[in-house]
């Protein structure tokens, strides 16, 4: 299932991306709750916005893309800018002293769905409304472009000694996909299983049994990325920053910085 706790359907764009225009007390991008003190957000002119946003464009096969000279791509760029600092820094403080003194390494993680790889051709066919079947279909097409400037960002912090990490909501059954599709996007990085992690519902790594067990899975996205970070470090990395597009792709911990990407088009709590 794709990232899980996605509201379906435009009604989830208008409460994340048109929440500039409600005041005080909006839903936005990093809370899902609000209290509507006025009428919300027209959908049609909020498509409007959203696509402007991206600088939406159909290409001559008819995929829709963003454009590179969008205020998204330029968001991107001043958080990519802002990271590549903080890396560069990191990786000149060497391996960081953990438990017992043993150095730890330094490393970076990122989410995958519109974190390094872009969906809005998926968002934009479907209305942006969620259906996990045409949602599997589309990750194991393994087409999607990446999103602008974070292969970059990967080979930079490659280049300084950094190790990259793919953490993602996709499940096990749709690994394959992703991994072809960022092998295609450009990333040049390791892309095993010890380098991308997936949900894998059926047969739960040991470090989450708190949540889940291969008889039930309860984790939510916070507990399962934490968990993942954690066991990340714990065999002898540091990770000195996290990438992801939503909230609950960042928080729990077990990260130096965290560097949210902008996304208007879904919110998962």
């Amino acid at each position: 299932m794709r990232k899980s706790l996605r509201v379906a359907g435009i009604a989830t764009a208008c409460a994340v991306a048109g929440a500039a225009l409600y005041g005080t007390g909006a839903a936005t991008a990093d809370n899902a709750s609000a209290r509507h003190t006025a009428e919300p957000q027209n959908i049609g002119l909020l498509v409007g916005e959203i696509d402007a946003y991206y600088g939406a464009y159909e290409d001559a096969d008819g995929v829709w893309r963003s454009s590179p000279d969008s205020p998204y791509a330029k968001d991107l760029a001043r958080i990519q800018a802002k990271a590549k600092k903080d890396i560069r820094k990191a990786a000149a403080h060497g391996k960081k002293p953990g438990e017992h003194g043993k150095a730890r390494k330094p490393a970076i993680v990122l989410d995958v769905d519109d974190t390094s790889l872009l969906s809005f051709d998926y968002e934009k066919r479907t209305n942006y409304t969620y259906n996990s079947a045409t949602w599997d279909a589309y990750v194991k097409a393994a087409k999607r472009p990446a999103v602008f400037g974070m292969p970059e960002l990967v080979t930079y912090a490659k280049s300084k000694g950094v190790e990259v990490f793919f953490l993602t909501g996709l499940s096990e059954s749709q690994r394959e996909g992703a991994v072809a599709n960022l092998a295609r996007a450009g990333y040049d990085t390791q892309l095993d299983t010890t380098h991308v992690f997936t949900k894998n519902k059926t047969a739960p790594p040991a470090y989450l049994s708190d949540c889940a067990t291969p008889a039930k899975w309860e984790c939510t996205t916070v507990q399962f990325k934490e968990g993942t970070r954690k066991h990340i470090e714990s065999t002898g990395y540091n990770i000195v920053g996290s990438f992801g597009d939503q909230v609950s792709d960042l928080a729990g911990g077990y990260a130096d910085k965290t560097y949210k990407l902008p996304n208007p088009t879904y919110f998962v709590g």
